[in-house]
């Protein structure tokens, strides 16, 4: 009997520790540290870094990531809870209350940005800062449920993590950071609405005026297309302005090439099997972009 209780009481706890697991996004946090590690990655000075800094400057991203995140599921919780593609999480559940999530995400986020300017430096845990005060209030209590261009102004919160890479390591903010922080910024809209066609239904329901419910699919995929013919010459920039070699210019050009590709096969195509694929191609390509940035970068 004994032993039946505390198995009881360890799977309660189990299931616990991942619901709050889950309210840091652990997918989305994944592509932040990425590519907040190659800001760092390709930053002058990271081959002098004490390996312990990396390892802290990394962890006060991703806690300050998943605590963004987290922030942003406990306000959008009565929308998560109409939504079929959010209505799992654990605060439509009722598995934790409100104030259980918004204590848990102000403390890591806190914690986060004064760990980054403890260790690292007061430049890098500002850009941190800033970048979860977008996220929160910029983007989700403010843009999201006022404007189609809501992804579009609000996609720069998910640009800034290797910009604070960057800093993490020189202290400062130069024009490759902004160049890496662009390539984020005009990727955003088209992956985002690539998700927003064959979701369309879900934000309807949630009465959130996403480019796809408020304009329409065709004046959506028109702007995804735009979005992607835009990248395309910013991705190559690292190449030349000379802190990438041109192996990852040719490997950026391709990848971006393809983009374009699923952004035209979208437009032509009413199936929204393309729209999915295009979804998710869209977070192979950043991560293999950022990837041969590091490869052949710095």
């Amino acid at each position: 009997m004994e032993d039946s209780a505390s198995n009881i009481t360890e799977t309660q706890s189990d299931s616990r520790v991942q619901d709050y697991i889950a309210l840091l996004k652990p997918r989305v946090m994944s592509l932040v540290v990425f590519t907040g590690l190659a800001g760092m990655w390709v930053a002058p000075g990271f081959s002098d870094m004490h390996p312990f800094l990396i390892f802290v400057a990394v962890l006060s991203l991703a806690i300050g990531a998943g605590a963004a995140g987290a922030a942003n599921m406990w306000y959008d919780r009565d929308i998560d809870a109409v939504m079929k593609r959010t209505a799992g999480r654990p605060l439509p559940l009722g598995k934790m209350t409100a104030n259980d999530a918004l204590s848990f995400a102000m403390i890591l986020s806190v914690l986060s940005v004064m760990t980054m300017g403890v260790a690292l430096n007061w430049v890098a845990a500002g850009i941190l800062a800033f970048a979860s005060f977008f996220y929160i209030v910029i983007y989700t209590m403010w843009l999201k449920r006022r404007t189609p261009q809501n992804i579009v102004i609000g996609g720069a919160a998910g640009a800034f993590p290797p910009m604070v890479g960057w800093a993490a390591v020189t202290g400062d903010v130069g024009i490759e950071a902004i160049i890496l922080f662009a390539i984020i910024f005009f990727w955003t809209p088209p992956h985002f609405w690539a998700l927003s066609l064959f979701a369309n239904e879900d934000y309807k329901r949630a009465k959130i005026p996403m480019m796809t419910v408020v304009a329409g699919a065709k004046k959506t995929k028109i702007q995804m297309l735009a979005y992607a013919i835009i990248l395309l010459p910013i991705t190559i920039l690292p190449s030349i302005l000379g802190f990438a070699g041109w192996g990852y210019g040719v490997v950026a050009a391709i990848l971006s090439l393809f983009f374009i590709f699923t952004s035209i096969r979208v437009l032509y195509s009413d199936d929204l099997k393309n729209a999915r694929l295009m979804f998710g191609y869209s977070i192979f390509y950043l991560f293999a972009l950022f990837l041969a940035l590091m490869i052949n970068g710095g």
